[in-house]
């Protein structure tokens, strides 16, 4: 039941993002929000997300992770170009669809990184949640 509710969350707030996103976070067709969700938060959330776990497993700097996801986000914004007529040069929605593709590549670079310390460091750090980690004393 715990799951169905999420599940639930999960699909309102995807509604309200196509809903109210329209002219701020994509361009305002019929099937925009669906298109947004499927490229941006999908296949380019994978790839930053991927790109996040990559520059946190080599024991690099977070700012090279951001530093990836420059050209990730115009890859992305090609697509949208490329598939479904989107305007390609538009500052806006590149800003727009690098802030996502940074956040999500930190969220993947902060997993990776608790992992790597709790494991790394046993002796030093607990996890602390699955972004987190704590002194053992």
């Amino acid at each position: 039941m715990v799951i169905l509710d999420g599940i639930y969350s999960l699909f309102t707030i995807l509604y309200n993002v196509v809903d109210y996103g329209r002219g701020i976070l994509f361009e305002g067709d019929v099937y925009a929000g669906e298109i947004f969700i499927l490229l941006t938060l999908v296949l380019g959330g994978a790839g930053a997300y991927a790109a996040g776990k990559a520059v946190a497993g080599s024991w690099k700097s977070i700012w090279l992770t951001f530093a990836y996801c420059l050209p990730l986000a115009a890859a992305v914004r090609f697509l949208h170009y490329a598939l479904y007529d989107e305007t390609l040069f538009s500052a806006q929605y590149y800003i727009v669809t690098l802030v996502i593709l940074c956040l999500i590549a930190a969220l993947g670079f902060r997993k990776m990184r608790a992992e790597q310390m709790t494991r790394q460091y046993s002796w030093i750090y607990n996890k602390s949640g699955s972004l987190q980690w704590r002194d053992v004393g």
